[in-house]
């Protein structure tokens, strides 16, 4: 059903804009305004007003009050009469009704909720005045250390210490209050950024008010005089640039000031009964792993820094660098299952993405059943032949996982004399985005050909995050890649010529309707990359797949 058919059109429009702008935010409420939209959608009621929406489900208070402002709002504007409440409509009636010597009971008014102010110089009013720093207008946000910067002054508490020795809480976690009441968003990988909601400027400015009232408290004035700058650039010689590419001063890790670690996936498990069985068996070869639930991989390399606090100051969080090794671990019967499933091609793709250059794939060669083995002893063996001619990866085949351990340990050993008699050039957090962290490093590449440049663990883990990394393009590719046959290299080429799902849909739907069609439906990705050589190439009978899913033939 199109919007304009509903039987509140004008509140639905209101709904899908709030609803809108919640997923350009990435914010919490976009539930709450889905379920809405939802329902406001699928009534076939026409309502008089907002306050009898919640009858329906997703409809509360605060929201129904929300469509009330907006309601009369728009009534000021275009000369129309306000609806009337429904509990006046029915306090009416009742006095209609009742006799001429009844004394009816006047009708209550509708408690409105009260406007939330934060307590002042809790760790809440302290985000919120940092952020009220910005220009309302601006859309860059601030990022978590330059608004602890500016918050601090405002606040009693610390941002960075718990106060209670036995507790891990600071002042930064009122911003999850803050994001829960909708008056901050986030937004941004890897580094997050900050800013205020419409409804978070209204308090804002509410505090401002109340201070400016308050003139005369001497604690106030000295809040607004504690106001800290921005946190300084490091000042060392800034790496030169193509014009669509940001200018930065490396971060230089002196040797000395780092030791080399590998980290290693909590799941990586012998058995459900023997979980501890690799940490402990990797201690015995002299290398105690740190443990971790890895976004990437089963285990990686990362440089610990010996002062936890070099990096934060000089612009990258945390105290590690990722390292440019990650390994993928696969026992025979689960390389089946991921090839079966599509896992394999997905995880590959994953790992091309990271830009990690050199990537391990240690194939354990468990005892099977002959039988099922040899179903799938030819899909296994062109799946490692792929993996090192193609992708380039190196291959690795152990005959069980005692011999991976002694691996692991031979390969830490390798890395730290390697790595910790060297320095390490460290990109900035804060110049890096989802985008443009691919075309930086083969910019760096290409243009100082000698030099490493490695990027925080906290960055690398959000570049690599399934969850936080799903950018449309990535939905795109992902639902590309679950027809059979569609690999990552050909989800790509398919995603260089239709950039969207909605341009790929429409690509189809030119061909027309009806019998005559099909033909045409199927030829449409073919037309396009029938000519391709290698990899890369779609075949008639895959091209016609394709159609079949995305133009409903």
């Amino acid at each position: 059903m199109d919007d304009s058919d509903c039987a509140n059109p004008q509140l639905l429009a209101w709904v899908k804009e709030w609803l809108d702008v919640a997923r350009e935010r990435n914010s919490k409420g976009i539930t709450t305004y889905k379920h809405a939209y939802d329902s406001l959608k699928a009534c076939p009621i026409t309502f008089q007003h907002p306050a009898e929406l919640q009858q329906l489900k997703g409809f509360g208070p605060k929201l129904c009050e929300r469509l009330q402002d907006k309601l009369k709002k728009h009534c000021q504007e275009n000369g129309l009469p306000m609806p009337e409440h429904p509990q006046a409509r029915k306090a009416a009636r009742r006095g209609a009704d009742g006799d001429a010597d009844s004394d009816p009971k006047p009708a209550k008014k509708p408690r409105k909720p009260k406007a939330y102010v934060p307590a002042f110089r809790s760790g809440a009013y302290a985000l919120i005045m940092g952020l009220s720093s910005l220009d309302q207008n601006a859309d860059t946000g601030m990022t978590k250390a330059e608004l602890i910067e500016l918050a601090q002054p405002h606040c009693d508490a610390s941002f960075t210490a718990p106060s209670d020795p036995t507790r891990f809480y600071t002042a930064w976690n009122s911003m999850k209050t803050l994001l829960q009441k909708e008056l901050v968003y986030e937004r941004g990988r890897p580094l997050r950024r900050y800013a205020l909601t419409d409804e978070g400027w209204a308090v804002a400015n509410r505090i401002k008010d109340t201070n400016e009232s308050q003139a005369g408290n001497k604690e106030n004035e000295q809040v607004t005089q504690r106001a800290a700058p921005l946190p300084q650039q490091s000042t060392s010689a800034a790496i030169t640039r193509s014009p669509s590419l940001p200018t930065f001063a490396p971060i230089r890790l002196p040797p000395g000031s780092f030791s080399v670690h590998l980290l290693l996936d909590v799941r990586e498990v012998r058995a459900k009964t023997d979980r501890d069985y690799m940490q402990e068996e990797l201690a015995k070869q002299g290398v105690k792993p740190i443990m971790r639930s890895l976004e990437l991989g089963d285990a990686q390399w990362i440089a610990k820094c010996h002062d936890p606090t070099f990096l934060p100051r000089h612009g990258a969080e945390g105290d590690e660098l990722v390292l440019d090794w990650i390994v993928e671990r696969k026992r025979l019967d689960d390389l089946i299952g991921s090839i079966k499933d599509g896992r394999f091609h997905e995880q590959k793709f994953r790992l091309k993405r990271s830009e990690v250059k050199k990537v391990i794939y240690i194939i354990e060669d468990i005892a099977m059943d002959p039988a099922s083995y040899q179903r799938y002893e030819e899909a296994v063996e062109s799946a490692i032949a792929s993996t090192q001619v193609v992708n380039r990866y190196f291959v690795k085949r152990t005959t069980k996982m005692d011999e991976t351990i002694k691996y692991l340990a031979r390969m830490t050993a390798m890395l730290k004399r390697s790595y910790e008699k060297n320095h390490l050039n460290v990109i900035p957090t804060k110049v890096l985005t989802a985008q443009n962290y691919s075309p930086l490093l083969a910019h760096l590449s290409k243009t100082h050909p000698g030099e490493s440049y490695y990027i925080s663990y906290p960055a690398f883990a959000s570049l690599a995050s399934k969850s936080e990394s799903m950018t449309l393009r990535d939905l795109f590719l992902k639902m590309l890649m679950s027809t059979k046959g569609v690999t990552g290299e050909r989800a790509l080429e398919i995603q260089k010529r239709w950039k969207t799902p909605y341009d790929f849909v429409k690509a189809f739907e030119a061909c027309g309707s009806g019998e005559p069609s099909k033909k045409r439906k199927g030829n449409v990705v073919f037309n396009q990359m029938g000519q391709l050589v290698g990899r890369k190439r779609i075949t008639k009978p895959l091209s016609q797949k394709i159609a079949e899913v995305w133009g409903d033939i």
